[in-house]
């Protein structure tokens, strides 16, 4: 807030997907503190965009913000007025597919685009993913297009039936699985749910190499499937590069078993956050071990100039997230799995406390350690 007050520069800050926080505050902590303080920086102007969770209506209806906020309901704008400029999107878009792709005279067909902006039914986050798919790389979009429209899943013409909120995305979803994945050996299944799982939850977004190095398979295996789905994520050809998805919309598919009807696909929550779990509690046991840095004896970590250079030798990425989010999924899990993660627990705690203890002193992160083992505490009470 100082510098803002100070400089009275007229400024414009974009808080984008403000439900996507992870907070847990009956009322969203961003708008409580914008709220005492905006009244004071006048020439600054805040636009906070979110879908209407209760922690974010309850944080606008904060007194101190409802007199600063004017409150804009996207759902209210004209429909027509949507369509229209999600026309224009797709008109954009394939414009620009068919200048870099020969072959593609006339391509779509009116009648084409008018479906696809009916199946869009106003959400921009289907013409994305749409034009994403069509786009991919050693892909025919004239084929690709067909195969979309004349899907058995989305005959149905959206935009004359009722429809909820989430038919004409589930449908795109289901659509884009199964052509990725339709073919495949059924014996892949397994490793395309939990690589997809370990995006959808991680507590923070990973690499395709440390989702490899934390699941135990072969980096190329992971980031052949996630190109697979590449439309529905945010994914670099740097394999180091942390993947998310495109929009949250997808993770609320992909875990909802009435939305997401195709069991191949279909994320359970509880048992990818087991694997999460035993993957992480099986790569500290496997690879911890002391002064894994190599720092000199008794000394602090203030005084190691280079501390930062020897955590990135020597403590890869996905220990790193091992070691700090671990007792996140511990959370989230079934009690019918007690036997198998206490287990894993008590070899992991017996053999290599002091060693984890050390990384996240080097990492500056020994407050999980009071997180974990008091989560820890309260399951095994529990189980």
């Amino acid at each position: 807030m100082q510098p803002l007050k100070q400089s009275a520069i007229s400024t414009v800050i974009v808080i984008d997907a403000l439900d996507e926080c992870k907070d847990e505050e009956p009322a969203s902590a961003i708008l409580s503190v914008l709220g005492r303080f905006v009244s004071e920086m006048p020439e600054v102007k805040f636009f906070v965009t979110g879908r209407p969770e209760p922690r974010i209506r309850e944080g606008f209806r904060l007194p101190l913000l409802v007199r600063a906020t004017s409150v804009f309901v996207l759902h209210d704008v004209e429909f027509n007025q949507v369509n229209d400029d999600i026309q224009r999107f797709f008109k954009h878009k394939f414009l620009e597919i068919t200048r870099r792709r020969p072959g593609l005279d006339d391509w779509p067909t009116k009648e084409q685009l008018d479906l696809l902006c009916e199946r869009a039914a106003g959400l921009f986050v289907y013409a994305v993913a749409t034009v994403k798919l069509l786009d991919r790389k050693n892909n025919d979009p004239r084929r690709q297009l067909d195969l979309l429209l004349r899907s058995p899943d989305s005959s149905i013409r959206e935009g004359k039936t009722k429809v909820t909120a989430n038919t004409t995305l589930d449908l795109l979803y289901m659509s884009i699985l199964q052509e990725a994945f339709g073919d495949d050996d059924p014996e892949d299944d397994s490793m395309v749910r939990s690589v997809l799982g370990a995006v959808i939850l991680a507590t923070n977004p990973l690499s395709p190499s440390t989702i490899a190095v934390l699941l135990d398979f072969h980096t190329t295996d992971v980031f052949l499937h996630l190109s697979s789905v590449h439309s529905l994520l945010i994914l670099q050809e740097d394999i180091s590069h942390p993947v998310r998805p495109f929009h949250k919309s997808f993770p609320d598919f992909i875990v909802d078993p009435a939305r997401c009807i195709n069991p191949r696909f279909q994320i359970s929550p509880p048992d990818q956050h087991l694997e999460l779990l035993l993957s992480c509690l099986e790569l500290m046991s496997r690879s911890l071990e002391r002064n894994m840095c190599k720092l000199p004896e008794a000394v602090r970590n203030s005084e190691v100039d280079d501390l930062k250079e020897r955590r990135e030798k020597y403590i890869n990425h996905a220990l790193q997230y091992a070691c700090g989010s671990w007792h996140k999924h511990l959370t989230n899990i079934h009690i019918a799995h007690r036997a198998e993660i206490t287990s894993s627990l008590h070899h992991f705690l017996e053999k290599k406390l002091l060693c984890w203890l050390e990384v996240l002193s080097v990492l500056g992160n020994v407050r999980a350690a009071v997180d974990a083992l008091d989560i820890a505490t309260g399951w095994l009470k529990v189980s």
